[in-house]
């Protein structure tokens, strides 16, 4: 089981129980289907970080009061703030099967957060090495919404990157995003190579959680 499926199966929280060929089969056509469907496109923008190693983080003029956010870029000099979508098409898709093949969407939105994930992985394995050419380190991805990072600052986010011009990005008043199959995130930069997880479940303190990577 290639790594993108192994994620859409665990997005759908299957935990420690064993998946059907039915299921499976229904998993990787999704995934085909996706790759057809998906347009994934990324913006971001560097800034200047300040933080007191606590719980204040200074991005820009964007003030952030988070100690989880804090710790994950404490000795990070540089942000770099991040918005990405696989775009309006996804959405359709799943739209569309959730009026006439509810399997299918619910199988479709779990294969979607994969892939999202994955686009990401390897955009920033790129970014990674590029920035690595300069002598500087990037930390894991941290977005509004995980521990105490508030996802009200999504909004804020995207006002710096101007993602509803550049990619269609934009964020509801519930602090939703729109496209839903999307997201923003920081990514500390360091001087210091700090040896860290670059995944979300590391960061969770919710160790039953059935959606956890590495749970089986």
């Amino acid at each position: 089981m290639d790594t993108l499926t192994r994620e859409a199966v665990r997005y759908l929280g299957y935990g420690n129980h064993a998946v059907d060929e039915q299921t499976m089969a229904l998993v990787r056509t999704s995934i085909e289907e996706l790759r057809d469907i998906a347009r994934d496109r990324i913006i971001y923008r560097i800034f200047e970080l300040e933080t007191d190693g606590n719980e204040s983080v200074k991005i820009g003029k964007l003030d952030i009061k988070s100690k989880n956010l804090a710790k994950n870029v404490r000795g990070c000099s540089q942000a770099v703030l991040l918005g990405a979508t696989l775009g309006i098409e996804t959405d359709q898709l799943i739209r569309k099967y959730t009026v006439t093949n509810m399997p299918r969407a619910v199988v479709l939105q779990a294969c979607a957060a994969a892939y999202l994930e994955e686009v990401l992985d390897q955009w920033q394995d790129g970014l990674k090495a590029e920035m690595l050419e300069e002598g500087w380190y990037l930390r894991p991805r941290f977005s509004p919404g995980y521990g105490d990072f508030d996802i009200r600052h999504q909004k804020e986010l995207l006002q710096m990157l101007d993602g509803a011009k550049k990619i269609g990005l934009t964020v509801t008043d519930g602090m939703m995003l729109s496209p839903t199959k999307s997201v923003t995130a920081v990514i500390g930069v360091s001087k210091e190579n700090v040896p860290c997880h670059r995944s979300g479940c590391e960061m969770c303190g919710k160790t039953d959680c059935i959606y956890r990577r590495n749970s089986r």
